[in-house]
């Protein structure tokens, strides 16, 4: 009956051991990258994901702090996806504007070559 309490016990340890979640440092590391990269082509705080991904930044510095890590690591996963977005959207916006300066030229020329029939 001892050796049945000792590896009940055992296993018991194992699996609490395995339940308690890491500490998220690589996946706080890889959003505070993702938001300085979005930084770096130009999204601000004005742009409303960008915003999200500082603040979430924030609480998952503040629940790493506070030992809840299963918090921190959503935190961090939603702040490097709200990173990504925001640079999606800038990109898109300066896309778009290049796209109408290009129709705008393209429409200058065929008004030139018009003129010159």
């Amino acid at each position: 009956m001892n050796i049945q309490a000792m590896t009940a016990g055992s296993l018991l340890l194992l699996l609490a051991g395995c339940a308690t979640d890491p500490a998220p440092t690589q996946q706080l590391r890889l959003a505070d990258q993702t938001v300085e990269q979005a930084r770096a082509v130009g999204a601000t705080d004005d742009n409303q994901a960008m915003k999200l991904a500082i603040d979430k930044l924030a609480q998952a510095r503040a629940q790493m702090a506070n030992g809840n890590f299963k918090g921190a690591r959503l935190n961090t996963e939603q702040a490097e996806l709200d990173a990504r977005l925001a640079e999606d959207q800038l990109l898109t916006a300066k896309g778009q504007e290049q796209i109408k300066a290009l129709d705008a030229r393209i429409q200058r020329l065929r008004k030139q070559l018009g003129d010159m029939q």
